[in-house]
């Protein structure tokens, strides 16, 4: 008969590592992530970027001011406008000019209606990762409302290009304002029957509640942003930090929640929808009288600036140089998925390997925006081309400094 060594080590007990992605269904864009799991619970985790780098920086130094302006565009689908805007802000800033208050009341009415737009994308997602598919249906049924009115004042659905240097380059005639008007209260009426559902579902909030919950102090030292930071109680919003474009004239209110988990996640986005459409109203009710542009010399005089504004994830940083000649000498940009992704590395840990989907969904995640670089390391030495939570929070948080 065996006995029992008290000197003897327990076995430890074996770790699983998982991969999902680049592919996979779970990722609507490549990335490639890393769980450690203990049975089913996480106890590790990192990412690795950089696949979609589309060299769109490198891309705006070679072509001039305006051309630039239509590339960075293209970094986002879902948020071009406002990509638009951070770099016209920028450049019109080392121009020493200032677009009239028309121009900058419409830039402002469309980025509303384009955070309308990707608020309730991101609902309609989030709602296929947690299973309510429904959800998801409704959801991009009604964005179709919002897109077709984009569509209308400036002839776009996806890359606006409302934009030009020195101002816009079109109008809101009566009957777009009406269309605006009738497009909101319609939309607002629907926000209305999310919200209730977002709060009220019982089997939503089981996915939700109490799931990826990330205290204020959590996200003020990952440097988290946008709703994702409000949602833990950080009243961190640029548009009334630094005010820009028009939202001296058209202040908001910051929406925010303090449980910190998905729900509150949901709940603040949704909440911020209506606050949106105030904002829309207002923004329609007092539209300045005057020119929609003004003119901007082809060479831009040299020095470097910055320039943030609130895109829909969070807080969009632009970083211009100008050598004094016809094309940019250095265009940087940092998107809002950067810095939010140290906190789903973070929040991981713990959690079930099911609750991974809609952890990563929670913080509206854009790979595509995200991926303009790749760290190399040295092939040899044993370390893998992967990004620990620190790592990223340490580079976002540099970042935003």
């Amino acid at each position: 008969m065996a006995t029992h060594n008290p000197t003897q080590k327990a076995p430890e007990r074996e770790t699983f590592k998982i991969p999902i992605g680049p592919q996979h269904p779970a990722l609507k864009e490549p990335g490639h992530f890393e769980f450690a799991v203990d049975g089913e619970t996480v106890t590790d985790a990192t990412v690795r970027l950089g696949y979609v780098h589309r060299g769109i920086e490198k891309g705006v130094e070679s072509r001039t001011w305006i051309q630039g302006q239509y590339l960075v565009e293209r970094v986002c689908g879902i948020c071009s406008h406002v990509h638009a805007t951070t770099y016209c802000l920028a450049v019109e800033k080392l121009a020493g000019v200032e677009a009239p208050p028309r121009a900058q009341a419409i830039r402002s009415l469309v980025a509303e209606l384009e955070r309308i737009h990707s608020h309730m994308l991101w609902l309609g997602v989030a709602a296929h990762e947690a299973g309510f598919d429904m959800l998801f249906m409704y959801s991009w049924r009604d964005r179709e409302t919002v897109m077709n009115l984009l569509e209308g004042i400036t002839g776009n659905r996806v890359n606006y290009s409302a934009n030009i240097l020195g101002g816009v380059k079109c109008d809101i005639t009566p009957e777009q304002d009406a269309a605006i008007r009738a497009g909101v209260d319609y939309l607002e009426e629907r926000t209305r029957h999310y919200l209730d559902v977002v709060q009220n579902d019982t089997m939503f909030m089981r996915r939700t509640k109490n799931v990826g919950t990330m205290t204020r102090e959590q996200a003020e030292q990952m440097g988290v942003v946008g709703p994702t930071a409000r949602a833990s109680g950080v009243p961190r919003d640029i548009r009334v930090d630094a005010p820009y474009a028009a939202y001296k004239d058209f202040p908001v209110n910051v929406i925010t929640e303090t449980a910190g988990d998905l729900h509150a996640r949901f709940v603040v986005r949704v909440n911020e929808l209506f606050e949106t459409f105030r904002l829309i109203r207002a923004i329609l009710d007092h539209l300045p009288e005057g020119d929609l542009q003004t003119r901007v010399k082809r060479k831009i005089p040299a020095g470097e600036t910055i320039m943030r504004i609130e895109a829909p994830r969070g807080e969009l940083f632009y970083y211009v140089k100008s050598a004094g000649g016809e094309t940019p000498d250095r265009v940087k940009i940092r998107t809002p998925t950067l810095p939010n992704m140290a906190s789903v590395l973070e929040l991981a840990v713990g959690h079930q390997l099911a609750d991974m989907p809609m952890i990563l969904t929670g913080i509206d995640p854009c790979f595509s925006c995200n991926d303009r670089m790749i760290t190399v390391r040295d092939t040899h030495s044993n370390q893998r081309d992967v990004w620990t939570w620190d790592q990223l929070r340490k580079y976002g948080m540099n970042a935003a400094q």
